[in-house]
């Protein structure tokens, strides 16, 4: 396989450093809010209060499980781990996503079985301390809302906090509720509205979970604009053995073979391609590998199925 050498160009991006602090502010005030939660909850025999508490632990796993892959992902790379431990922040929201719907599962299990035996609920109750978790779940939001267009970690905190305090709004509206008809079933019916939000919303994070887990070119990235572009370099008659994947929740990397029968372009040019490639695309990890050969049958690579 005729081919002059390569280019492999490489940008780190990471969440800045005193997010560390947000999440740490972030799990404290909500450690603090599940133990309230739980508390008047079993006091006013509230599923709905206990449900928003399971919820709200998930979030506090959620939260220590980015802040901790966003730290691994910092390491440097090894002789094993060549690229680092950059993917952990990929396995930390495959984590996230499996405890929040055990969790979620766990309260409509719950939540079915309340439904055919309703049991007395104090509303009032209900409604205080789910109005003190929209203080907290919106504040917890707030701490990642500056980061979240640049780091799929802390916009997927932001969305979950913003979220989770509009859904602990409809807990306040259970309440007030019950209190204005008796009719304590809003209580499990709520729990299991609140749960139904939870995997809806989940979902996103689960497809974009398992597709960042299996290399699928990262959302945002439009793979056919990417090889169009490539396409259109001076020099370039055909290119094959692209890959673009995430290596991280905030990093994309990406491969390929151009053939360049003409020759090669140089370092320059070649270091243009990755400048233009992070610029127009957010490309940041790019290694292209020049073939001089007038036809793509010399590379075994060439065909789309192999790998």
């Amino acid at each position: 396989m005729p081919h002059d050498h390569s280019l492999h160009s490489q940008h780190h991006e990471h969440a800045p450093a005193e997010y560390g602090r947000a999440f740490a502010i972030g799990i404290g005030l909500n450690l603090a809010y599940v133990a309230g939660e739980v508390g008047f909850g079993i006091a006013a025999g509230s599923l709905a209060l206990l449900a928003d508490a399971g919820h709200n632990l998930g979030d506090v796993l959620g939260l220590a499980l980015a802040w901790g892959g966003a730290a691994l992902s910092r390491r440097g790379p090894s002789s094993r781990f060549t690229y680092g431990w950059r993917s952990s922040s990929i396995l930390a929201a495959l984590a996230n996503v499996i405890i929040l719907l055990m969790v979620t599962g766990g309260i409509v299990g719950q939540a079915i079985g309340r439904l055919f035996h309703p049991a007395p609920v104090a509303s009032g109750t209900m409604i205080w301390v789910a109005l003190a978790g929209i203080a907290v779940n919106g504040a917890t939001a707030l701490l990642f809302a500056s980061g979240r267009r640049r780091d799929v970690n802390l916009r997927g905190a932001f969305v979950h906090m913003a979220a989770d305090a509009l859904v602990t709004a409809a807990v306040v509206v259970a309440g007030v509720a019950i209190a204005l008809t008796g009719w304590v079933w809003l209580d499990p019916a709520m729990s299991i509205a609140v749960s139904t939000a939870i995997v809806i919303g989940a979902w996103g994070l689960v497809r974009n979970a398992f597709g960042l887990a299996l290399d699928a070119v990262p959302e945002g990235i439009d793979a056919e604009a990417v090889r169009a572009h490539l396409l259109t370099l001076p020099g370039v008659t055909a290119l094959h053995d692209l890959h673009i994947w995430g290596m991280s929740t905030t990093e994309t990397a990406l491969t390929c073979h151009l053939v360049m029968p003409g020759g090669h372009p140089g370092d320059t040019a070649l270091g243009t391609i990755a400048h233009d490639l992070e610029h127009r695309f957010g490309i940041h990890h790019t290694t292209i590998q020049i073939e001089l050969a007038d036809t793509e049958e010399v590379c075994v690579l060439t065909p789309e199925t192999v790998v």
